[in-house]
């Protein structure tokens, strides 16, 4: 056995060893990991603000908690609100729910001559085993959505406490990043981090318009219906449909269409259509030519971003995927070297006319050509 077997046998042992220890370590932290990405892109968004306050003469940490501090308060009046209006539908629905049973009944009794009762409905799904199985399935699952609940609130204060840090001591943080780096290399580290904060805004400018948009528009037919509580309904379908990817647009529609079906139960298939039309509207025409406006990227660029962000971290990669791509893309562009494009036709998807001409004529020789017998069969020379 040669000498440095044996050495490279243990080398090779440790190496898998130490590559096991770090993917372990990998998973275990992933959660925090996306935690701190979450936290690092919400302080580039709140960095033109706090460092606005910071220039006239303000601390960056009490800019930064004011900044905070407004957010906070405007979240927590937004969900009281909306929790107290809720509330209050919740238990008109609850109380008119025997009169819209007994309708129901009534059309089904018309229209499929049938005898049904109240009561015997009532009775069938009392004694039904799906209930029964539910009923027990919630309450075995309350400790889980407590456990959920507690879960989510401590991930929020991680997130509101990284993003504080990164926004309060954003220059020690530069000035920490740079000091290991050559002088060469930090100023491509502060131009990156610059362009970050310029789309980040741009993103967040843009989705704050759409929102807007939406709002507007959701006002206005829920007014048109006089569905009650038209303009929190309108802040709320503008806010969740576009900072909740993917099931936002459900959640969006879901609380007008209840709070519509207590007014008139076609009044809520009326919301349903408005909301499946808009979103198509917004999914085409406005979300793809506003998102590429504000970040300066291509439709198909910010949906597959989106589609790919989803793929790899679900909710936070479609949040953040595009104003990432965004600033990559910010970022490499200077590396890449362009030149002036000739004017051709063909650049146009036109092709010349004496090119068009010459390939035409081209094709009708060679297909003569195909045609005509061979010059040196027997059929050519008579024989």
């Amino acid at each position: 056995m040669p000498r440095w077997l044996p050495k490279a046998m243990v080398l090779a042992l440790a190496l898998y060893a130490c590559f096991q220890l770090g993917s372990w370590a990998f998973h275990q932290l992933i959660g925090l990991l996306i935690n701190i990405l979450i936290a690092f892109f919400l302080a580039l968004a709140i960095e033109p603000a706090v460092g606005r306050m910071a220039a006239r003469g303000m601390r960056r940490g009490l800019a930064t908690f004011l900044v905070f501090f407004a957010v906070l308060a405007a979240s927590i009046g937004f969900v009281v609100l909306l929790g107290s209006m809720l509330a209050g539908q919740i238990v008109e629905i609850v109380e008119d729910f025997p009169r819209y049973l007994d309708s129901l009944i009534n059309w089904i009794n018309r229209t499929f001559q049938t005898e049904l009762s109240r009561v015997e409905v009532q009775d069938s799904l009392l004694r039904s085993d799906w209930l029964r199985k539910y009923v027990q399935n919630s309450a075995s699952g309350v400790l889980d959505i407590s456990a959920t609940v507690l879960g989510g609130l401590f991930k929020l204060l991680t997130i509101f406490l990284f993003s504080f840090y990164f926004a309060a001591d954003g220059p020690r943080l530069r000035r920490a990043l740079c000091s290991v780096l050559p002088p060469a290399k930090q100023a491509e580290v502060l131009r990156a981090w610059e362009i970050a904060v310029d789309k980040t805004g741009g993103y967040l400018y843009s989705r704050g318009l759409m929102a807007l948009i939406s709002g507007v528009a959701h006002y206005v037919l829920l007014e048109f219906l006089a569905v009650p509580y038209a303009p929190a309904l309108a802040v709320w379908v503008g806010l969740v449909s576009q900072f909740l990817p993917t099931i936002g647009t459900y959640l969006a529609g879901a609380l007008p269409m209840l709070i519509a079906f207590t007014e008139n139960p076609w009044y809520a298939l009326w919301v349903l259509a408005f909301v499946v039309v808009y979103q198509q509207f917004e999914n085409y025409v406005l979300q793809p030519k506003l998102t590429a406006k504000t970040v300066d990227i291509h439709p198909a660029v910010a949906f597959g971003s989106v589609v790919a962000g989803t793929a790899l971290l679900g909710a936070v990669g479609a949040l953040i995927a595009i104003p990432a791509v965004a600033t990559l893309q910010a970022f490499l562009g200077a590396y890449v070297k362009r030149y002036d494009v000739t004017e051709d036709p063909r650049m146009h998807g036109h092709r010349r006319h004496g090119e068009a001409v010459l390939a035409r004529v081209q094709r009708a020789l060679r297909a003569k050509k195909e045609k005509e017998p061979d010059s040196g069969s027997p059929a050519a020379d008579g024989s």
